[in-house]
């Protein structure tokens, strides 16, 4: 609103032309101006000023809302928008029926936690007939770490559904329905991304697949100072692609270790529900989400895969439908399997703290290595 022409505001002409001859053109424009301002500027009356600054006001501010329609309005793009089940029962309840279309979805965690195998899962379910609950459609799997395994894949297929994989001819169909890219370094990756766009409406593609982002720039990305972020141009026009064909968009992050002015960076999590401020050396994890807080913006979910005590967990750390939530999960022969249903509800710096045992494959600050 803020660059909307003041010329198609229906202003009294008068007032309108005067606005022109002075260079005001938009909204902006206007109404970073105070009314003593606007009366030097265009020599006109303060009743003449206040009346032009309450219509520009008007038409540029968007109608109230009440709760209601937002709800209704939330309702319907959500019909509009569908979901991707990933057949985990408890996770689909969380996301409001699974990885959202339209939207970017992160998965996070350290090396070997099962990032690529969420992928395998879902990337079957994208190409399973709508019949069994998929989208019977193509998948464009971006294999930046050369992690794809054709074999686990069938695997998982045979396993999850051996009513379907067992017909003859049907797990070479499915598996050909998914085209596998492996970009070489950030300039293959950004003429894939390029190509993609056409690939999506001509093939009848239902999911994408990037794993993983923060491969791409291993070793070009680390903290320090703001600058411009190494992904900057290729977030946005992934962000595109998923509202432009109404896909989920499915990518992997690495971890990296927490530099020390990270640890009390967001000291406002600490705080309990009785108010007192917890200790955060209780909380600490040396592991925080790679690439940094200007991606972590750019995603609409975050899924942190991590391991406690011997035990794997997947979280929903960042969602709009959903309040933070742990489920226990362990890899089985067909994939990831939910061991609860029920998620446990977190809080603090437990969302965002990312744990892990027996994981080496980690990213590190250059002064740490």
């Amino acid at each position: 609103m803020a660059n909307k022409l003041i010329s198609e505001m229906g202003l009294p002409k008068s007032i309108g032309n005067i606005f022109a001859a002075r260079n005001i053109i938009t909204t902006k424009d206007a109404l970073s101006l105070t009314e003593f301002e606007l009366m030097e500027l265009l020599d006109v009356g303060l009743a003449e000023v206040m009346c032009a600054v309450a219509l520009i006001s008007e038409i540029a501010s968007p109608p109230y809302q009440t709760v209601q329609s937002l709800l209704e309005q939330r309702m319907q793009n959500e019909y509009l928008r569908g979901h991707l089940p990933t057949h985990l029962k408890g996770l689909d309840a969380a996301l409001s029926g699974g990885i959202p279309f339209g939207a970017l979805t992160e998965l996070v965690g350290p090396a070997g936690i099962g990032k690529t195998q969420f992928c395998l899962k879902i990337s079957l379910l994208a190409t399973l007939p709508s019949c069994y609950g998929g989208l019977d459609g193509h998948v464009i799997y971006i294999d930046v770490e050369s992690k794809f395994s054709s074999r686990r894949l069938i695997e998982i297929g045979l396993n999850s559904f051996p009513e379907i994989f067992c017909l003859e001819g049907m797990a070479k169909e499915m598996a050909g329905r998914i085209t596998v890219l492996r970009p070489g370094s950030l300039t293959e990756f950004t003429e894939s991304l390029q190509k993609i766009k056409v690939s999506i409406l001509q093939h009848q593609v239902k999911l994408l697949i990037i794993d993983s982002m923060a491969a791409l720039v291993s070793g070009e990305y680390e903290q320090g100072p703001p600058r411009q972020h190494p992904l900057g141009w290729h977030i946005s026009l992934i962000k595109s692609l998923a509202e432009f064909s109404r896909i989920p968009v499915v990518m992997t992050n690495q971890v990296r270790s927490r530099s020390a002015s990270e640890i009390t960076q967001y000291s406002f999590q600490v705080e309990s529900r009785t108010g007192a401020i917890e200790d955060t050396a209780n909380f600490d994890s040396h592991l925080v989400a790679a690439l940094g807080i200007h991606w972590a913006h750019a995603v609409t979910i975050r899924l942190v895969l991590e391991s406690r005590s011997g035990q794997r967990f997947i979280k929903v750390a960042k969602s709009p439908m959903s309040p933070p939530l742990a489920f226990p999960f362990e890899v089985t022969s067909s994939g990831i399997l939910l061991l609860n249903d029920d998620g446990v509800e977190m809080a603090g710096p437990q969302i965002n703290a990312i744990d892990h045992q027996g994981h080496s494959d980690i990213i590190c600050h250059r002064d740490e290595r």
